[in-house]
């Protein structure tokens, strides 16, 4: 099919049971018993004992094939009908039943991306559930338990690098609130239909051909930084300070909520306003700095949960990252400027308080040179800080790859060699992700929200995807109390098609 799995989850399923070794184990060894299936009574017991309000909200998708004008681009992809997709709402302990009817010509599913939801709806085929055939449909039907900004995409192929995106904001009625207005504010890197889809990228990219990347190397594909010059690509421009190697795709286009820069959307405020912004990064292997020119962001949440504010003049976010920013709005019009970390281009938004001309296309406001947050800034609120507790159980993640041969690797092997991660219910575990390889990888972990483990040694900031840089390492402590399989693996598209995907695997 097109744009199917690197290969079947169903093989994880079949075969897991059979596995003793497990990456690198430290603690305790590998856990005795059979695997908790994703829709086996542990997994049923644990959405009965999910906060419930009593409220349903339902919703739609139908996934289509067709045309989208990006603001005088005009091209053919798939796409949930618009671009982004819905924004889907709901309260912390609501019901959603979503339902979606596949028009696509190829299977797919729907990922709700950073929910900490039931195993058998986490839209991953073949292993949470079956992939959804055109034609075919199928209920997503889970509580949502935690309050946040989320975005939803398919886990086939590399579908998450069309127009299959949309956002999930999960409202917490107790928020205080202390704002105006709210924009949701979703990044993208868009190549479909511009002569090129991401399918035929992702097959130049493992046969080496020039035209579809932009030479981000690899481990072993170094020689120095040997990687940037066979691809065609752009050499030292795409290389980051921040993040060292920047993406292996050279995207003709950078979107701000689905428009390119000639022909931005407009959010409007008066003077003095303060602003929340719910802002996504749904690209597929570009990392976006962020800066409204005039303004200083405060950094509220991160993937959902609250941090102590933190103010600076941009933020930088990984593939698959989120957070929520707090604006006071000035007199004019600004610009509020992705611009693709490392890479040549951006996107745009113009942000209107009064009159005057709007910024230009190629506007870069002095914000994107000043203090840059990451995560490395934030800490989390009490409330959810996680709480002190020794760790039962360890995985090295080693995280590598070359640009030669397109394979892309955890402790050494591809998805189809993998060494589950296995778990108990019940478990503090610690995962030491090391990057071996002169790129970044923004890593997520589905159905769990993790801490960053700071610089004491503490749990810091809650997340459920966090960049590793080259030649760095990140430990995240997580409590297995979402009991599954579920998918661990490197949010940059391409990566993770070729191999940089695990399982973190529940057993008995």
């Amino acid at each position: 099919m097109t744009g199917s799995p690197l290969v079947s989850r169903r093989a994880v399923l079949a075969g897991a049971a059979g596995v003793t070794g497990v990456g690198v184990l430290a603690a305790c060894g590998s856990p005795a018993g059979r695997l908790l299936t994703p829709s086996g009574t542990a997994v049923q017991a644990t959405e009965r004992a999910r906060r419930h309000t009593g409220r349903t909200v339902t919703a739609s998708l139908t996934p289509t094939a067709g045309r989208l004008d990006l603001g005088g681009v005009v091209v053919d992809t798939w796409s949930f009908g618009t671009l982004p997709g819905p924004t889907l709402r709901a309260r912390a302990g609501d019901r959603l039943v979503v339902d979606l009817t596949n028009h696509l010509p190829a299977p797919t599913t729907v990922h709700w991306h950073g929910i900490a939801l039931r195993n058998d709806m986490d839209g991953v085929p073949d292993m949470t559930q079956p992939p959804i055939a055109p034609g075919a449909a199928f209920r997503y039907d889970f509580t949502v338990p935690d309050p946040g900004t989320y975005f939803f995409h398919p886990h086939v192929g590399v579908q998450l690098d069309r127009g299959l995106y949309g956002t999930l904001v999960v409202d917490d009625p107790a928020e205080p609130g202390a704002y105006d207005h709210e924009w949701v504010v979703v990044l993208d890197d868009w190549v479909d239909g511009t002569g090129r889809t991401p399918d035929q990228v992702l097959a130049s990219l493992r046969a080496g051909t020039s035209g579809s990347g932009m030479g981000g190397s690899g481990m072993g594909g170094m020689g120095g930084m040997g990687g940037m010059g066979g691809m065609g690509g752009m050499g030292d421009g795409s290389s980051s300070p921040l993040l060292g190697g920047a993406g292996d795709v050279d995207y003709p286009y950078y979107l701000v909520n689905g428009r390119v820069p000639a022909s931005p959307v407009t959010l409007s405020g008066r003077p003095g306003q303060r602003v929340r912004v719910r802002l996504v990064n749904a690209g597929s292997d570009t990392a976006f700095r962020v800066a409204l020119g005039g303004h200083r962001l405060t950094v509220t949440h991160a993937d959902g949960f609250p941090v102590q504010p933190v103010a600076g003049d941009a933020v930088l976010l990984g593939q698959g990252e989120r957070v929520d920013l707090l604006v006071t709005l000035g007199d004019g019009a600004f610009p509020l400027v992705a611009s693709a970390e490392g890479k040549s281009g951006h996107g745009l938004a113009v942000v209107r308080t009064a009159g005057g001309s709007r910024p230009s296309a190629g506007t870069v406001p002095t914000e994107l040179d000043g203090r840059v947050l990451t995560v490395a800034d934030l800490g989390p609120l009490a409330s959810v800080t996680l709480p002190g507790k020794r760790v039962d159980r360890s995985h090295d993640l080693l995280l590598g790859g070359s640009m030669r041969g397109y394979r892309w690797t955890i402790n050494g092997r591809t998805f189809d060699e993998q060494q589950p991660l296995e778990v108990r219910e019940g478990e503090r575990v610690r995962l030491r992700m090391r990057n071996a390889t002169m790129m970044f990888h923004p890593m997520h972990v589905h159905g769990h929200t993790f801490a960053v483990v700071d610089a004491t040694g503490r749990p810091g900031v809650r997340k459920d995807t966090v960049v590793v840089r080259p030649m760095q390492t990140v430990l995240v402590d997580l409590d297995a109390t979402n009991p599954g399989q579920w998918m661990t693996h490197c949010h940059n598209a391409y990566h993770g098609e070729a191999g940089m995907m695990t399982t973190l695997s529940y057993r008995e």
